[in-house]
This record gives C-alpha cells, structure tokens and sequence, in this order.
C-alpha cells in the first residue's frame, strides 16, 4: 500500500550558500502551486487531522510536534534547491530527507555537534509517527532572491521518517516555544525561527507571514497561493485585515491559537472557546457537541465511504451562513464555501459520485472545554488570508476575492 503524506505542504526554495545579495527591511513574496494528494482511504486523512489535534494537546511531550501526515492538498513554490514543507504547526528547519539533495557543508557552515529531535506523530499511535534526527549546523541561508540570514540554527538530519520524494524537511512557522525539548543537550532552550532571524536581522520590518490560499478547482498543477515573509500583499485581500489576539488558552496558546464562537445562521453552534488556525490541516474540525449540533442544523448524514457529512440538493439549498465570531469581526463562510468542491469528488477515495454534496466541517472527536474545540484547516483558510504576527502575538483574517466565491 502506497500512502502519499497528507499534509497541507508549502514546498519553499530553501539554498544554503557562501554568498548571496541581500535584501533588507523588505518583504518578499512567493508564489505557491498545489498539487493534489492520494491516499487508499478517505477516513485516514480525516484520523491524521484528528491526530494532529492530539499532538497539538501533548505537546509537552518531549519533541512531538503536529502530525505531518495530514492533509490532501500539498502548496509548493519552487525557487533554489531545497523543497521544504512550511508548517504553522512546528518551528524547527530542518533539510536533509531527500537524498537526492543531500545537505553539503560550505566555508558557511558550523557543525555545532549539538543533536537535535522532532517527532511529528500522534504519540498513541506510534505507526504513524513521522519525525527526524540529527545535529544543528550554523550556516547562511537564503529563502528567495537574496533574503539571506546568517549563523541560522539548522538541524541537518541523518534519520527520518514519513517523507515522501522530494521533500527534504521542513521549514517551520510555528511559535518558537515549539522548539523547547528538541535539542537533546538542551532541553530547556528554544532556537530561533526562520522569521525571528530575518527579523531580528534587520532583513524584514515585521515579524509577520501573510498567506493566500486560492479554493480548490481541477487543475492540480498550478499556481493557487503565495506566501509573504516581512509584511501582507494588500493586492490579495479586500478591505483591512482584522486582527485579534492570540488566545491565552491552553493548549492552543502554544500554537497560532484565537478565541472564537461559531453560529448557523441564528443558531448557536459553537460557544466562545480556544482553537488553532493551522495551515496543515484539511478540514474545519469542530468539538463533538457542536459537530452534532451542526449535523442537526444542516440535516447533514454521515457517509460511511468517506466520513464526511452528506447532504441532498434540497439541504444544500437551505444551507444557512456559518458565522466565525472572532475579536469585533464576523467571517462567513457561504453556502457553496461549506462544501467540499464537488469536482474532486472522483478524488475522494471511497466514491465517484460526482453529484454528491459533503461538507467540510467534521468532528474533532473530543467534547468542548479542552482547550482546542475547533481547528481552522485549509478548507477555512481558502476563504480568507491569514497573517500570523508574532511580534504582536495575534492572528489576522480579511477577505479576498474567493471568500463569496462560487467554486464548489
């Protein structure tokens, strides 16, 4: 059986070299291309979102960090050598699980013989496991055209697993908090981010990434997103963006967690609780009782093939706005946003029905009041562009041109 990693990647062009041009107080920009992801079992992505949430609530948990085996839509951009996946979920970089592309030491490099861990797998289900092992190298960076860090901490891996062809590690965006535990001689430090370093380096005004994400149609090569290190591109949003602070609620506030409540139409889903906006997950998963209270509102069935909600033509039309009250603003996903897009239908392992309605909110599988009641996957994140501050702790949403969109 031939699983492909499930994870909602951002391939980025990582070079680590001797010289490079150098770009300072800028942001930059990078466009990013999907590619679709398969699986033998639509019910197995849906557990790794699930299993996410649960690293996400162990995260103590020496060196466990979120599943990587996640979602069905990979994000790359391809510029230098190194295609590294981009993940809110974790802040460790690391590169070296392509052997095609092996890590090679330049007159940059500083082996600092300090050995570094990261586990990416649910830690009660340890033949999903994915994680990496090695020791942290000093060394000159570039991301892009001349955005270049110095004396960057980089774990340079000599065991991994869970990565698929051409995926040489991960470049993380994560809180630096994450970081704490991974380096074995040193488990009470964290290491810096790529971000910290390009901003504390002067090479970026904000510590902030801004991401785009444009909805899933049937091209499953081209360009559908971007990322922008230093600031946001104001030519893919609408309006401002809102802001709100990140919660103070554990375990999200480990993560990029908010505070939110959750309403469909006039009808209250989702009380005022913590969660996590993470790029890595497909879904938009919500705790059990406002799952079910969500599954009466629509009159949605559980579909065995696929695990997802099912609903009629009749239900789709009746379907009522799904309200996200965060900070002073409200975001709305439509009618045809609530859905998944039916032509991938075929891609669902489990049906070819091209006419049949699913929604993508699911259960995260836990009751309210663990700290993490809901999780804001891709299928959220595509309606809106998100921008995660860390020098102000807090997450921005604002709408684009494919928030009303009718895609689906």
């Amino acid at each position: 059986m031939f699983i492909v990693v499930f994870l909602l990647t951002l391939f980025l062009a990582f070079s680590i070299t001797g010289s490079s041009v150098e770009v300072r107080n800028s942001t930059i920009t990078l466009p990013l291309t999907r590619r679709l992801n398969f699986s033998d079992s639509t019910i197995d992505f849906l557990q790794r979102d699930r299993a996410r949430v649960a690293v996400f609530r162990g995260y103590n948990t020496h060196g466990r960090r979120a599943a990587v085996k996640s979602t069905f839509l990979d994000y790359r951009v391809a510029v230098g050598i190194d295609n590294l996946l981009l993940d809110t979920g974790s802040a460790n970089t690391w590169v070296g699980a392509d052997l095609q592309n092996e890590y090679v030491e330049t007159v940059t490099s500083i082996i600092t013989e300090e050995p570094v861990e990261v586990k990416y797998g649910n830690e009660l289900d340890d033949s999903n496991d994915s994680f990496f092992s090695g020791i942290i190298y000093r060394d000159t960076v570039t991301l892009g055209v001349g955005l270049t860090v110095t004396n960057f901490k980089l774990g340079v891996a000599s065991d991994w697993e869970g990565f698929a062809e051409g995926e040489d590690g991960i470049l993380g965006i994560g809180p630096r908090e994450l970081t704490r535990q991974t380096m074995l001689n040193h488990l009470d430090d964290t290491i810096p981010t790529f971000t910290d370093y390009l901003y504390d380096q002067g090479k970026i005004l904000q510590h902030v990434v801004g991401i785009f994400f444009q909805p899933s149609t049937t091209n499953p090569e081209s360009q559908f997103g971007e990322v922008t290190f230093g600031g946001t591109d104001n030519t893919k949003y609408i309006g401002e963006v809102a802001y709100t602070d990140m919660t103070a609620t554990s375990p999200s506030s480990n993560y990029w967690g908010i505070n939110q409540r959750i309403t469909y139409g006039a009808t209250a889903i989702l009380s005022y609780t913590a969660g996590i906006v993470d790029t890595g997950a497909t879904f938009l998963q919500i705790a059990t009782d406002a799952f079910e209270r969500y599954q009466a509102a629509t009159g949605g069935t559980f579909d065995l093939k696929t695990g997802l909600l099912s609903i009629t033509t009749d239900q789709y039309n009746a379907l009522q706005p799904l309200n996200f009250h965060i900070g002073e603003e409200t975001l709305t996903l439509t009618t045809n946003a609530q859905i998944w897009p039916r032509s991938l239908n075929d891609k669902l392992p489990g049906t070819g029905d091209p006419n049949a309605i699913y929604l993508i909110v699911t259960n995260i599988g836990a009751p309210t009041g663990r700290g993490d009641d809901f999780v804001l996957g891709y299928t959220f994140l595509q309606r809106f562009y998100s921008v995660y501050d860390g020098s102000n702790r807090r997450v921005g949403f604002a709408k684009t041109p494919f928030t009303d969109a009718t895609t689906n």
